[in-house]
C-alpha cells in the first residue's frame, strides 16, 4: 500500500509540476504580446497586425498587383495579382525623404542615371513626391546599399541589384504602389 501511495505522490507532484511550467509560458507569451506595438489581448480589442513572420506580406496592404513598401520594416514584397501571391520580397535601403503611407503609382522609369547621391545607378522607379523630392526605387550599379547622408535630401529607396532587376520587370508605368508606415 505504501508503494501506490508513493507512486500517486509522485505522478501528482510530476503533473503540478507540468501544470506550473505550463502556466510560466502562457504568462510569458501574453507578456511578449503586450509588448509589441498594436497588440493587445483586451476583450473587443484587434488582434497583433505585425504577422508572425516578418518576411509575409503585411496585413492589410491593398488588393491586386501591386508593389508594397514597409517604412519601418525596409522591406518591399512585388505581389501578383492572381491569388495575392507573393512573387518576391527584398530589403531595402531607406531614403532621408520618405513617401506619405498609402497608393502610388509608378510615373516614371529610366534605365541608368546619376543618383541624388551621385552614385550611378539603374533600373529607376519612379513613384512619389515629398518634400520636394522625386521617390523611387534604385539599385547601385557597383551593388552598394550604404545608408544615405542624413544631412542630404535624397528620394532613392535602394536595393540589391538582382532586387532592382526583379523590381524593372514588374513595376512598369502605372503599376500601383501601396506604402504603408
Amino acid at each position: 500500500m505504501a508503494r501506490s501511495s508513493g507512486l500517486v505522490a509522485g505522478l501528482t507532484a510530476a503533473a503540478l509540476a507540468g501544470v506550473g511550467f505550463l502556466a510560466y509560458k502562457a504568462e510569458a507569451s501574453v507578456s511578449e504580446l503586450k509588448a509589441k506595438p498594436g497588440a493587445s489581448t483586451g476583450p473587443g480589442k484587434s488582434a497583433p497586425k505585425v504577422p508572425v513572420n516578418p518576411l509575409a506580406l503585411p496585413l492589410n496592404s491593398g488588393t491586386g498587383e501591386r508593389v508594397v513598401y514597409a517604412l519601418q520594416a525596409r522591406r518591399v514584397w512585388l505581389v501578383e495579382a492572381k491569388g495575392n501571391k507573393v512573387r518576391r520580397t527584398f530589403a531595402v535601403m531607406p531614403s532621408t525623404v520618405n513617401p506619405s503611407p498609402g497608393t502610388h503609382a509608378v510615373t516614371s522609369r529610366a534605365g541608368k542615371i546619376p543618383g541624388s547621391d551621385g552614385v550611378a545607378i539603374e533600373h529607376v522607379v519612379r513613384f512619389a513626391k515629398a518634400d520636394g523630392v522625386t521617390v523611387g526605387f534604385s539599385a547601385a550599379v557597383n551593388g552598394s546599399m550604404a545608408a544615405p547622408d542624413p544631412k542630404k535630401k535624397t528620394g532613392g529607396v535602394r536595393m540589391a541589384r538582382e532586387d532592382g532587376n526583379a523590381m524593372w520587370g514588374f513595376a512598369t508605368v502605372g503599376t500601383k504602389i501601396v506604402v504603408l508606415p
